[in-house]
């Protein structure tokens, strides 16, 4: 699950890589305000994990949840968007990290459509 987590704050960084470079803007450009931003984006993002499930922390706010395992309603791996900082909504799942084909964006896991 370690590395799928890892695969999962990849897919928000380069959402924030897309974001931050949108309307060109370059992030690249030294002393930006994006490059700053993404040179902190890293150490802004964390995880944190309990019994049932691990939480996603970004800037001091709770990204989202994934569901650490097989349960009633839910399978072990799925993202969650965060009811509060210490509960998930669980309506419904938002995707799972092991599928390949999961998009998320660096804000949260998406709506339901």
């Amino acid at each position: 699950m370690d590395t799928e987590i890892k695969r999962l704050l990849g897919k928000i960084k380069a959402d924030y890589v897309k974001f931050s470079s949108a309307g060109g803007r370059d992030q690249l450009e030294p002393n930006s305000y994006f490059a700053r931003q993404l040179a902190d984006f890293d150490k802004n993002i964390g995880i944190k994990e309990g019994k049932k499930y691990t939480k996603i922390i970004r800037d001091g706010s709770v990204w989202g949840f994934i569901v650490n395992d097989d349960g009633p309603r839910f399978k072990k791996g799925d993202i969650l968007k965060a009811a509060s900082w210490q509960a998930p909504a669980t309506n419904s799942p938002r995707g799972n990290i092991y599928d390949e084909d999961y998009s998320v964006q660096w804000t949260g896991p998406h709506y339901l459509k």
